[in-house]
């Protein structure tokens, strides 16, 4: 048991492997834990979770909740991958009475690429946000902070951040360009740990390591920063803009449900350090007043659209319904 009073069950994964071998093995995983928990719903997140816990729970006659938090490398880069993934996720989903996404954009491309059907897609406002845990902090006094919270990855916009601080250097040499989050060199974007020394050593950027609290390295910067190149609906962001800090982020699906451009944050071109660089630019040359207006709009969004007790809601509507299914048949 842990300090929530449930039972945690481990179970090995490996998040971007492509062994088929390793995928069966998680595959009867999930199968044995749910046949012997046999709980009312499955509730998946994240690719293989989403894809093998749904098959497992279908086999066992379980409902299935899957949650498309993102689409990932596989739909970014397109090919082979991509046809695959989308084969297993129409398997994943086929008995799903309610598959969850996590922008509308999302949610269509799957209606149309025939994985889900209409009726079983819906939106959830991301993952929710504790807003009481995350809270408005005044804007610090010093030069600006722009701050990156996510895996190192290619697909973050890693590169285009800290080709924008390189860009700035000469005009902003006080300015700090600040990387929160693990590097993952298992993943095929990953940025490697020879190019994020390098990059440290040339003062482009700093790296703060990891963390299980964000909230003083938010409440530190001037603006969170994710020139990502697609987003399921981006927690970073939520988090900032919860504390009252503008955005910056690329008009891409995900950031753009988050960021409304010259109201909460700014947002740029997705992969183009050139677009992210001008837009850095922009914000830091606004007056405090005009960037501490954006964290305000950035905070009133999140309490209309963004709250964790929305999300809880969500799942507890669609449960009941299944059960009053059940209580039916």
């Amino acid at each position: 048991m842990n300090g929530l009073d449930v039972e945690r069950i481990a179970v090995e994964i490996n998040r971007s492997g492509l062994n088929p071998f390793a995928d069966l093995r998680l595959l009867r995983s999930y199968r044995t834990v749910l046949a012997r928990l046999r709980p009312a719903a499955y509730l998946g997140y994240t690719i293989k979770p989403n894809i093998y816990g749904s098959l497992a729970a279908a086999s066992l006659g379980i409902p299935a909740l899957p949650n498309v938090s993102g689409l990932g490398t596989a739909f970014i880069r397109g090919g082979s991958l991509q046809m695959l993934v989308t084969q297993l996720y129409r398997a994943g989903f086929r008995k799903a009475p309610v598959v969850f996404f996590q922008n509308d954009e999302d949610r269509r491309l799957f209606i149309d690429r025939r994985i889900v059907r209409r009726d079983q897609a819906h939106v959830l406002p991301g993952s929710g946000i504790d807003l009481g845990r995350f809270t408005p902090e005044p804007v610090p006094i010093g030069p600006p902070t722009f701050l990156l919270i996510a895996r190192l990855l290619r697909d973050k916009g890693v590169v285009e951040f800290v080709e924008a601080g390189r860009q700035l250097r000469s005009e902003m040499p006080d300015a700090r360009f600040q990387l929160l989050g693990p590097i993952d060199e298992g993943n095929r974007t990953a940025i490697t740990s020879a190019d994020l020394a390098s990059w440290v050593g040339e003062g482009l950027v700093e790296h703060l390591g990891t963390t299980d609290d964000v909230r003083p390295f938010i409440a530190a910067s001037t603006a969170v920063v994710l020139p990502s190149y697609r987003e399921g609906l981006p927690r970073s962001l939520l988090e900032g803009a919860a504390m009252g800090r503008p955005l910056i982020a690329a008009d891409v699906p995900g950031c753009r449900n988050v960021v409304e451009d010259g109201v909460n944050g700014l947002l740029c071109e997705a992969r183009s350090a050139k677009s992210l660089t001008a837009t850095i630019r922009r914000l830091a040359g606004m007056t405090t007043i005009e960037r501490q207006a954006m964290g305000d709009a950035g905070r009133r969004k999140v309490q209309a659209q963004y709250s964790e007790e929305l999300v809880v809601q969500a799942y507890l509507d669609v449960l009941a319904k299944l059960d009053r299914r059940l209580m039916t048949n």
